[in-house]
């Protein structure tokens, strides 16, 4: 047989779509011909297959000419995934493997020119595509990649540690090789994977109780959050705490987080069930942060997904890459378009942002006075908008406490304490209206927040003094609801709303 078809899978965003790798050996001058809008790191397989094959001790029909097709032809392909399908492809076409037993797998894998197998990026999305697509084929891929692989639950997935392995798995029945080689195995889920991640503990905390409730607020209701004070005053502390405070992730969240970091090509499964922390540098482009590139790749935003986002220094980011946040904190998704594709992912972040209230970083500090003119204050606190200020639900000024006063004073809460009154404050949230108080939106806000007339009478005479947009007002509802949720109150009443009015009162700018 002169002709083999190898199934494979392509990378587009958290996307797989199917590739089949067409291999034809024909008589006539020596070639080696691949075609299919393959780009640069794919038409290099051609001299890593070849050198695989031969040090692998098999026969490369070098007096033949190969042409290799990877279909759908106008489907951009990248990555050396597909070297693994088309040395198959190959030793298939001449008769090396037996094609019948090749069917109902579907391969990927990069290739050394010893024949080892090197691990893919994006296994795990590939994996989970391919489950979401009722595809009962079973993956073969490099062991590492298999190792991530088998954490989707419901598929079949085979490891390898070289091209001789998958040959010696898939040789025809007739030939001398062992059932089962040595560097060949199936890899099941484990089902004790999930230990408890360890995160900072907010005990390390001293002080602070302003900054810790509103964190507990931020973490029960999935609000974003703005923390404004000096040098030293514990903003960053605060913030590596935060996710320690969230509820353990479900299997669809902990799937979808590990999914985004393992086509960025930085997941191992002991990450699995951990929710992530990602802590960008203020000199990160728009680009970094949001996403994009050809292919599209997942940015900052995307790699916090089920996490946190936390910016320090926000004022020092570029204005774009700030404002490029603005939709994803509303719809949790990121949307990228290039004139060839199209990438959607998700982005499903809590954002903590941080910054000093001037440039010098002590106006209104009770340890050092503050150098800055009004003007420079006004300027410096002008780079963040307002309709990003807008969408930031609780905006704390945080102090820095003396010397004297933080060497006495005491220790507060647990993490483990705080996230059970978050796990209970989500759970009435959940039962209510099926997800978290900073998705609620027009009718459904109005459904659930359940104010007594005086308590919507406060906040409709609050909102007026204060020059509040509709979009502030509605924020401060959900916040208020998510504090009557924490307090075990079927209504919104006046304290709940004063509370929520204190976080939100625009230490920056009035909306």
């Amino acid at each position: 047989m002169s002709l083999a078809f190898i199934p494979s899978r392509a990378l587009l965003g958290l996307e797989a779509p199917p590739v089949m790798v067409e291999v034809h050996l024909a008589p006539g001058l020596p070639s080696f011909t691949l075609v299919g809008l393959a780009d640069t790191e794919v038409k290099e397989a051609r001299e890593r297959v070849r050198c695989a094959i031969q040090n692998a001790g098999l026969d490369f029909p070098h007096n033949r000419r190969i042409t290799v097709n990877l279909a759908p032809a106008d489907l951009p392909k990248d990555s050396g995934r597909f070297d693994l399908p088309i040395a198959i492809g190959i030793l298939a076409a001449s008769d090396q493997l037996d094609a019948d037993r090749l069917a109902g797998h579907v391969f990927a894998g990069e290739l050394s020119l010893s024949g080892e197998l090197k691990p893919v990026r994006g296994a795990l999305a590939m994996a989970a595509a391919h489950c979401q697509q009722g595809d009962a084929a079973a993956l073969v891929l490099p062991y590492d990649s298999a190792c991530e692989a088998a954490l989707v639950a419901g598929l079949q997935v085979y490891g390898a540690r070289s091209l001789t392995d998958v040959v010696q798995a898939f040789a025809p029945a007739d030939a001398q090789q062992p059932a089962l080689p040595d560097g060949w195995c199936r890899l099941q889920p484990d089902p004790d994977r999930q230990a408890a991640p360890h995160y900072p503990d907010l005990a390390d905390v001293k002080g602070q109780a302003a900054a810790r409730r509103a964190l507990e607020i931020a973490a029960a209701g999935q609000h974003s959050m703005l923390l404004l004070g000096p040098p030293g005053s514990g903003k960053s502390m605060l913030a590596q705490r935060f996710a320690g405070l969230l509820p353990p992730m479900q299997p669809e969240q902990a799937l979808s987080a590990a999914a985004v970091a393992s086509l960025a090509g930085h997941f191992s499964p002991d990450q699995w069930g951990r929710r992530p922390h990602r802590s960008p540098h203020h000199s990160s482009s728009a680009v970094a942060l949001v996403g994009g590139g050809s292919p599209p790749r997942p940015g900052e935003i995307s790699l916090a997904s089920e996490g946190t986002l936390f910016l320090d220094e926000v004022p020092e980011f570029p204005r774009a890459a700030l404002e490029a946040l603005r939709e994803p904190l509303e719809t949790g998704q990121i949307h990228i378009s290039r004139a060839a594709r199209q990438a959607v992912f998700p982005a499903r972040f809590q954002l903590i942002a941080a910054m000093n209230p001037c440039p010098c970083g002590y106006l209104g500090s009770r340890i050092r006075p503050c150098r800055c003119t009004p003007d420079q204050v006004r300027r410096y606190q002008g780079k963040l908008s307002g309709p990003l200020l807008d969408r930031i639900d609780l905006q704390l000024e945080v102090q820095a406490l003396p010397p004297e006063e933080l060497l006495t004073a005491s220790t507060g809460e647990s993490s483990a304490v705080v996230r059970q009154r978050v796990v209970a404050a989500r759970e009435r949230a959940l039962q209510r209206q099926g997800g978290p108080n900073q998705q609620l939106q027009g009718l459904a806000l109005e459904a659930s927040a359940r104010l007594d007339a005086a308590a919507s009478s406060f906040l409709q005479k609050a909102a007026r003094q204060l020059g509040w947009s509709a979009r502030s007002t509605h924020r401060t509802l959900r916040v208020a609801r998510t504090i009557a949720d924490l307090a075990d109150s079927e209504q919104i009443t006046i304290p709940h709303l004063a509370e929520a009015m204190q976080l939100r009162r625009g230490l920056l700018h009035q909306h």
